[in-house]
């Protein structure tokens, strides 16, 4: 059933309608005023404040005139759209799962990733991304768009971008030493993850081998608190098949809890930069 709070896929369903309205150039006013219903009513379906019926979907789709693919994917995202969580399993679940993420990052003010064995995405390097990619179960002729969303994901964290979201990155020791692709392409990510350390908004702390347990070897995870203050702080997880995106305070408390024990596992920000360094030198030497 509908509600009246925020859940990350009344927050997608909302940023689809908020989308379909804008691209067609119409007010919200404008829009409420055709659908007759009240302006802060439709304000709230479009934040994800409160889940529309899907009826009063099918309706605001109608008024856009959206049909086929788009009101499919739209109206089967009202299932469960109440649930503490979203679970991603199927390809068309998954694509719709990224595009809220990328809402999500895009809206952050802090995004915090624990990655124990692979370098995290929002500071990958383009051939890094690919050899990820190509290595994987990624259809061949959905690399690229992959590889390109991926990388368009760095833009909210980029110094090039104003007012650009805060990042934290705890990386393994295991991901900096695991050479996916070539050394060359492995030597190039470690040198963009040394670019990217410098930056002012951007903290990187190595978790080496020798720092004994620490809740990172459980697995890896992506906190994303927003900006504003009413916004939704999601944890997101991922494995070979599916995606998961956590919502109620319980769950992200749980998470947000775990980043100080790793941090206290890590090296400093300078030390850190010193053994990333270290490494590269290393791969460097014939």
């Amino acid at each position: 059933m509908p509600g009246n709070t925020a859940t990350i896929k009344s927050k997608a369903v909302g940023a689809k309608l908020r989308k379909l309205r804008t691209d067609r150039r119409q007010s919200l006013r404008a829009a409420a005023a055709d659908l007759g219903i009240d302006p802060s009513t439709l304000l709230r379906y479009e934040t994800g404040e409160r889940g529309p019926k899907a009826e009063t979907v099918a309706r605001i789709l109608g008024h856009y005139g959206v049909n086929n693919g788009l009101y499919d994917e739209i109206m089967g995202m009202l299932a469960d759209v109440d649930a503490p969580q979203w679970l991603a399993i199927s390809l068309p679940e998954q694509r719709q799962q990224t595009a809220a993420l990328l809402e999500f990052e895009a809206a952050a003010g802090t995004i915090t990733e624990v990655a124990p064995l692979l370098i995290p995405g929002l500071v990958q390097s383009p051939d890094y991304t690919r050899a990820i990619m190509s290595g994987g179960t990624v259809p061949s002729d959905e690399v690229s768009l992959r590889v390109a969303t991926r990388l368009g994901r760095r833009e909210v964290v980029s110094i090039d971008r104003p007012n650009p979201a805060n990042l934290v990155v705890l990386v393994g020791e295991a991901a900096l030493r695991q050479v996916i692709g070539t050394k060359d392409m492995m030597v190039e990510q470690l040198d963009y993850l040394l670019k990217v350390a410098s930056w002012p908004h951007v903290d990187v702390r190595v978790v080496p081998f020798t720092s004994g347990w620490h809740p990172a070897l459980e697995g890896a995870f992506t906190l994303i608190d927003p900006r504003a203050d009413d916004g939704l702080s999601i944890v997101f997880l991922e494995n070979r098949r599916s995606g998961l995106i956590l919502h109620e305070d319980k769950d992200v408390k749980a998470y947000r809890e775990a980043i100080p024990l790793v941090s206290s596992a890590a090296l400093s920000p300078a030390a850190s930069i010193e053994f990333i360094a270290d490494l590269v030198n290393g791969m460097r030497t014939p």
